[in-house]
């Protein structure tokens, strides 16, 4: 699949099959989502795959009830990793490491829509609790949960016009 048709593809799913993914599969989604471009190539992002029931039960409820991170065969936490970021002090723990995320997770879903499965960026949760959830370092921040898996639902989005967002020069 060309780069231009997996983001064409890609949307936002919500509702999963009952089919469990391999940690191969995830493990090579992983890979692509770290070649993601990062500040000073420090890559301060760590990934934690979720596969446990009880685990993903609660993830669900830290993200205000979105009941589809619990039924998805698998989730992927991705963080910031703000020791290994830390050479570029408080620009870098405030800005870097989240774009260093947030390129990632991009990477991730686009080789997920080439690998046949489906996705979902979560933003929207309780990050205290998540960090309590997975037992993450203070050091480490949870900047996104993704489900993966495969749809069970036919994904569609609106785009605004590009025009409309575009700006030269100046705003």
């Amino acid at each position: 699949m060309e780069v231009k048709e997996a983001i064409e593809k890609r949307v936002s799913i919500r509702k999963y099959k009952n089919v469990p993914i391999g940690r191969e599969i995830v493990e090579k989604l992983l890979y692509y989502a770290n070649l993601a471009p990062s500040a000073g190539n420090l890559q301060a992002r760590d990934f934690i795959i979720v596969d446990d029931s009880e685990i993903k039960k609660e993830l669900a409820r830290a993200a205000y009830n979105q009941r589809f991170i619990e039924e998805v065969p698998v989730v992927v936490v991705f963080c910031a990793n703000l020791k290994r970021i830390a050479p570029y002090g408080e620009r870098g723990a405030k800005f870097y490491c989240l774009q260093d995320v947030a390129a990632a997770v991009e990477n991730f879903m686009l080789v997920a829509v080439d690998e046949g499965l489906a996705t979902c960026w979560v933003g929207a949760f309780n990050d205290e609790e998540v960090s309590r959830i997975l037992e993450l370092p203070e050091w480490v921040k949870p900047v996104a949960i993704v489900p993966v898996g495969y749809a069970d639902e036919r994904g569609g989005t609106s785009r605004l016009d590009i025009k409309n967002l575009i700006h030269y020069n100046k705003w």
